[in-house]
């Protein structure tokens, strides 16, 4: 290996390392001091998820402590996960992976498969949709909303670094604007907080109004979801998971 090479290695390691520490700093701050306690509640839930993968590490241990007390919770997929492949999984099959370990997962978490919708977008082009494929999408997410009439609603932060999720907030909320039903909002971080502290872009603003849920009691189930998503482990950043095996799960009311 070059010079190059090791410097190249050596600064992605770094910057790995740096936004690790941020993430861990940031995300305990919110918890312990600028988050209120939040209380499960007895209303059903439809989460909105980009990738297979995010409803669980967002809001694996909220969907397993509502249906352990029998809250109809469910789950709806925008996209087709087919970017989020490692090396030794080929390209054709990865899709029908990542739906599998979505399945296996949510029934860990005790959601059953009927309960489950893959709307099979394809992965990363939620953020530059053309208009006429936009308004078909809102218009399927607020079809599923007047199915299900969920009470409360979870969604990707709106500035969660991620293209593909800040559209599905964006995109979600026009289709509760478009269904007309009256639900609640909650949004979930998934990689607001992984960022490099030398260029943050988060405003005090983007982060008031924060709740913590404790999920001591169903951690184990949560993290043995997390483990069902095999393909996702490998192309993680070093300490990335870290964060979704605390007690507690973060939201912020819209």
């Amino acid at each position: 290996m070059g010079n190059r090479e090791i410097i190249s290695k050596l600064r992605v390691t770094f910057g790995a390392k740096l936004r690790s520490i941020n993430a861990g700093i940031l995300s305990r701050w919110i918890l312990y001091f600028q988050s209120q306690p939040l209380a499960v509640s007895q209303k059903s839930a439809m989460v909105f998820s980009p990738h297979q993968d995010d409803e669980t590490l967002g809001c694996g241990g909220t969907i397993a402590l509502k249906r352990s007390l029998g809250v109809p919770v469910q789950v709806v997929f925008l996209t087709d996960g087919r970017y989020g492949r490692p090396e030794w999984i080929q390209p054709e099959r990865i899709t029908d992976i990542r739906q599998q370990e979505a399945v296996d997962a949510l029934q860990i978490l005790g959601v059953a498969n009927s309960e489950i919708h893959f709307l099979n977008q394809i992965d990363n082009s939620l953020q530059n949709l053309p208009n006429d494929q936009r308004q078909d999408l809102v218009t399927r997410l607020a079809q599923h909303l007047q199915s299900f009439m969920p009470e409360e609603v979870y969604v990707p932060h709106k500035k969660d670094f991620h293209d593909d999720h800040e559209a599905t907030y964006k995109l979600v909320q026009e289709a509760i604007a478009l269904s007309g039903i009256q639900t609640e909002l909650l949004q979930y971080p998934i990689w607001m907080f992984w960022q490099n502290p030398l260029s943050f872009s988060l405003k005090f603003e983007d982060v008031a109004d924060a709740r913590r849920l404790a999920i001591s009691a169903v951690i184990d189930r949560k993290k043995r979801a997390i483990e069902t998503y095999r393909s996702q482990h490998p192309g993680l950043p070093s300490g990335f998971l870290e964060r979704f095996f605390l007690p507690y799960e973060i939201f912020f009311k819209d």
